[in-house]
């Protein structure tokens, strides 16, 4: 246990116990069950969205069945997310999926349409699939909420990534800080697969 969440928590044995304090989804939850009912919104446009009328996506839909990675963070258009964390994963997606990844999901607690916007800008989407928290639920379930009003950015999420196999957590890693960028990138979880 003490290992697993050094692993999610940035390696050390101070880290572990920070994680272990904040109660983080842990490596062998189920990442569906730990977060009953809710659904995501693929990044789209406006008119994509009135086309499906708003649809969202369940969690089973993303995870049950296939291997995944997935990322979040504070919210699009953001500093580190923009310059460093979603870049980390476009520029290593064919190491990703040569080992055997089926998915690599990006999701912040935004809209999907902003998010939708970011990634045309950031030219991801042909790699990424982008997913909108739009109420916070998915992060707030995970216990990966963190207020960052200070920053004028309200409830929005750590930053963090993880390995998902059929729905099971296998790897797991939060930053300590919203600024943070140590264990959270492709690079760190293409080690972790």
């Amino acid at each position: 246990m003490a290992s697993a969440l050094a692993r999610r928590a940035g390696g050390s044995p101070a880290a572990a116990l920070w994680a272990a304090a904040r109660g983080f989804a842990s490596v062998g939850s189920d990442i569906v069950s730990a977060a009953p009912g809710v659904s995501l919104q693929k990044a789209r446009s406006w008119d994509e969205g009135v086309a499906t009328k708003f649809s969202t996506t369940p969690l089973k839909d993303i995870f049950h069945g296939k291997k995944v990675v997935i990322f979040g963070f504070q919210g699009a258009y953001t500093g580190v997310c923009s310059q460093s964390h979603v870049p980390s994963y476009k520029n290593n997606i064919d190491k990703l999926k040569a080992k055997g990844i089926d998915s690599v999901i990006c999701v912040a607690v935004n809209d999907p349409y902003v998010l939708n916007g970011w990634a045309e800008k950031l030219q991801a989407k042909d790699a990424i699939e982008f997913y909108g928290d739009l109420d916070g639920s998915f992060h707030k379930s995970l216990d990966l909420e963190i207020d960052l009003s200070a920053a004028l950015l309200g409830r929005r999420s750590h930053r963090w990534s993880a390995f998902v196999d059929d729905g099971k957590i296998k790897a797991f890693n939060v930053e300590k800080a919203p600024s943070d960028f140590k264990v959270s990138g492709a690079e760190v979880i293409l080690d972790q697969i």
